[in-house]
């Protein structure tokens, strides 16, 4: 999809997720591996059944036994391809890599009927790693997020990416951080790139339901009409020139 990120572009939500790991408050870097499932519309609600059967167990048990800091399953409801989202989340990244090979192999090895049933419906996939960026004040990404997600997925210019996380920090965050606290967002955060595709930079909001994630983005759109904002959008929106969004159903989140 593409289309000028100005206005829309900070009106969003992910992807994107304490033990062993302390619990990666603001500061303290924290990263995300989703990945995203192209899926078989008529097997989904199938898929959907092996995840909270076959996987839950595994993926709750690395939570408590503090291997990863939080796991989160997500469901499509507005925007492209993507059906699914796998979402795990530790606070560095080998423990990231080891707590995903570890989970694969576990699951490989004791659900391997459902793993099957699973590839069959979800054929296909994209990994990403994302990571967070320190200095917005926000809470922790693996805070709960309510029902509703809305995901922004941008294609950066990467010489000025720098700069844009400069804009997020200096002009955005407090616009987000204050709908935070009136409580019409859940929570919010600002992921940057380490490993996969094309998109280069991720917003991601969360709210209680889609309809008051819609009352809050329309909320932070009459927030954004100050001068200073609007030229930082349209500094952001050269930079960052092409976006997809996602709106997304939170079908499993642990903790």
């Amino acid at each position: 999809m593409k289309k000028s990120i100005q206005g829309a572009l900070f009106l969003a939500f992910v992807l994107v997720a304490g033990n062993s790991v302390a619990q990666a408050q603001d500061g303290q870097k924290a990263y995300v591996y989703a990945t995203y499932f192209v899926c078989a519309p008529d097997g989904e609600s199938r898929a959907d059944e092996i995840i909270r059967s076959s996987y839950k167990p595994h993926y709750d048990a690395a939570v408590e036994q503090g291997d990863i800091l939080s796991w989160t399953w997500m469901q499509h409801y507005v925007g492209g391809y993507w059906r699914r989202a796998l979402v795990i989340i530790a606070g560095d990244m080998s423990s990231l890599l080891d707590a995903s090979g570890a989970l694969g192999e576990i699951i490989s090895e004791k659900t391997p009927e459902a793993g099957r049933a699973f590839s069959a419906t979800c054929a296909s996939h994209e990994d990403y790693i994302w990571e967070t960026i320190p200095g917005l004040n926000n809470a922790a990404i693996t805070d709960t997020r309510g029902a509703a997600g809305f995901s922004v997925y941008m294609q950066c210019d990467m010489n000025g990416e720098e700069r844009a996380d400069e804009l997020v920090r200096k002009v955005f965050a407090p616009i987000y951080n204050k709908h935070v606290r009136d409580g019409g967002l859940t929570t919010w955060n600002w992921l940057k790139h380490n490993v996969g595709g094309d998109w280069r930079r991720l917003l991601i909001m969360g709210a209680a339901d889609h309809k008051t994630l819609v009352n809050a983005r329309a909320a932070i759109l009459a927030d954004m009409q100050d001068r200073k904002v609007e030229r930082a959008l349209k500094e952001m929106n050269t930079i960052c020139s092409r976006h997809q969004d996602y709106m997304w159903d939170i079908l499993e989140q642990v903790p």
